[in-house]
């Protein structure tokens, strides 16, 4: 199961991966992912990344009108994020953000096991405790 440092590590890669590109549209879920339709639909928007213990947060902020739209992931046994080409999605992809660039690219939620999941929100789970990496002092 993906622990406190593989999260802060797709945190990091989000990041990274996803800094300067603008994605477009909707929010595409597989017809088999254990998370609910995500709402949101931007002609341009960011996506950037934070974690803490086992929870990622990623947050779709709109470059023009609108709100921003928060998604906390558990990862379960599997779950990862990767970008790749639009055209050759992994096959366990049940979360998908298309890039505005031509050809597309999509940042993928690959899951899979399908242990993981995702809700709607920016709120951690209740009860949980400082992050080890981020909130060092305060762990101890």
């Amino acid at each position: 199961m993906p622990e406190c440092p593989e999260l802060h590590l797709a945190g990091r890669y989000i990041n990274e991966a996803c800094g300067g590109v603008v994605f477009s549209g909707g929010v595409e879920r597989s017809a088999v992912g254990r998370g609910p339709e995500v709402p949101f639909r931007s002609e341009a928007y960011r996506i950037s990344a934070a974690s803490r213990g086992k929870e990622l947060r990623l947050t779709l902020a709109p470059l023009g009108p609108g709100a921003p739209q928060d998604l906390v992931f558990l990862f379960g046994m599997s779950g990862s994020f990767r970008l790749c080409p639009a055209a050759q999605l992994p096959r366990h992809a049940h979360l998908r953000f298309l890039t505005r660039e031509s050809p597309p690219r999509a940042l993928c939620f690959v899951d899979v096991r399908r242990f993981g999941s995702w809700r709607l929100g920016d709120a951690w789970q209740p009860g949980r405790g400082p992050c080890v990496l981020t909130e060092y002092q305060a762990f101890r």
